[in-house]
């Protein structure tokens, strides 16, 4: 099962709600407001695990929840935070918003840890509701809810190098040869699933990171075969070594074949295309043509654009070591840092102005107005505040609240409940 997508639903923790409540001791009949605050809701927090190079983990797990704050308690008690819950993906690992496709974190290079949801702060008791006009406030602020998003997961590998070309042209056997890397080999297509990621020491020269990205077959960058998610994998790196079968073992044409790959890279995206190659004409140990040679024939076609063709044997390792040293000669000169995806989604701006539904409802000559919309703003409301209650009278307003409770019949000096908030209705 090839493992470098997965689609999870992610939710921080809630704030607990503020506590409402009264001191009550032996000889203090009248003791003022001590509800205590809500405990703060838990973090959804995304963190690079090395150890990490495929996303199959996710495919037996789907939801993943933070921790929700404790409520306030009496005499001043604050409610328990709520527990973080820090998720392990490897690195390369781009988190995107589901809907709109936006990427709301890449797991890359300086970039090992990031907080995607925030926990929902807790609520305020009613102590803090207090004042000279109003000394037994019966309201405490609710904690701000959680938010959650369906997120897609992509892991795109990180490396300098890619070695691209079709199935069975010796990409495994050549990885395997220059890098710690142990991939599987065997003669049929698709052999590599998973891309295989080696690091190549040079003797006197600067080391690189190679990775044997999955084949590629004709269609690919239409999503035939496995073509999206192989393609993936090339968007970081730096430079491609195009691995051909010069002895055209299977039948194929070796000059055909990169006109054929290059052209499934610019249709999948033209700035891939446009990245520095260079052509390892692999299995020359088993060219038997006594006419045109075909190491020759593809120098002619390609090194005119600029594109260097090396002669290599990735079971003897002729010619090896000139094709890396070349190779890590090409990176010195371009010196480009790694790709990395910017943020394009904010999650608390996204998800704080989201049209979440809300009723009005009359009970005993009571208007109740209730809904997520409503927790929300009470969530992130401070109503003792001048400048919170003005928020307050401009949110029933522009959300339409006013005018469904207008529409339901209320009149001046009926009441008005919102969970623990409780007012007089006037215009």
């Amino acid at each position: 099962m090839f493992a470098d997508r997965a689609k999870i639903l992610i939710r921080s923790g809630k704030g607990g709600d503020g506590h409402m409540s009264f001191r009550r001791e032996l000889y203090v009949p009248n003791g003022g407001p001590d509800g205590g605050d809500g405990g703060r809701g838990g973090d959804l927090i995304f963190q690079v695990d090395k150890g990490l190079n495929t996303l199959a983990d996710f495919r037996h797990r789907r939801k993943y929840t933070a921790g929700d704050g404790e409520q306030g308690g009496k005499r001043r008690c604050h409610g328990k935070d709520g527990k973080d819950l820090v998720i392990m993906v490897p690195e390369g690992t781009v988190v995107k918003e589901s809907r709109s496709g936006k990427v709301i974190a890449d797991m890359s290079g300086d970039n090992q840890r990031q907080v995607v949801l925030k926990g929902g702060k807790g609520g305020l008791g009613n102590q803090h509701f207090a004042t000279s006009t109003m000394q037994v406030p019966k309201y405490a602020q609710p904690g701000q809810p959680s938010m959650e998003l369906e997120v897609n997961l992509e892991l795109k590998v990180i490396a300098d190098v890619g070695l691209i070309g079709f199935p069975n042209v010796g990409k495994s056997t050549l990885l395997s040869r220059v890098t710690n890397a142990d991939p599987k080999i065997a003669n049929y297509h698709f052999t590599t699933i998973n891309p295989n990621l080696g690091v190549v020491d040079l003797e006197g020269g600067k080391g690189f990171v190679m990775a044997d990205i999955p084949g590629l077959i004709e269609g690919a960058s239409e999503g035939v075969g496995l073509g999206h998610e192989f393609l993936r994998h090339i968007e970081r790196t730096k430079m491609m070594i195009h691995v051909v079968d010069a002895a055209g073992t299977e039948g194929r044409d070796p000059v055909e074949d990169i006109h054929k790959i290059n052209a499934e890279l610019k249709s999948y995206n033209p700035e891939i295309a446009e990245r520095p190659q260079v052509i390892a004409a692999n299995k020359i140990d088993l060219i038997y043509h006594e006419d045109e040679d075909p190491v020759e024939r593809l120098k002619k076609r390609f090194e005119p654009q600029g594109i260097r063709v090396f002669p290599i044997s990735g079971v003897s390792g002729q010619g090896i070591d000139k094709l890396l040293y070349y190779v890590s000669s090409r990176l010195a000169e371009l010196d480009s840092p790694p790709v990395i995806f910017e943020q394009e989604y904010f999650p608390e701006e996204e998800l704080m102005y989201e049209d979440l539904p809300y009723t009005v409802v009359k009970e005993n000559d009571v208007y109740v107005v209730e809904g997520p919309k409503i927790e929300k703003m009470l969530g992130y409301t401070n109503l003792d505040s001048e400048k919170g209650f003005a928020f307050f009278q401009k949110f029933l307003k522009e959300s339409g609240i006013l005018d469904d409770l207008e529409k339901a019949g209320i009149q001046e000096g009926d009441t008005v409940k919102m969970y623990g908030l409780q007012f007089d209705y006037y215009k």
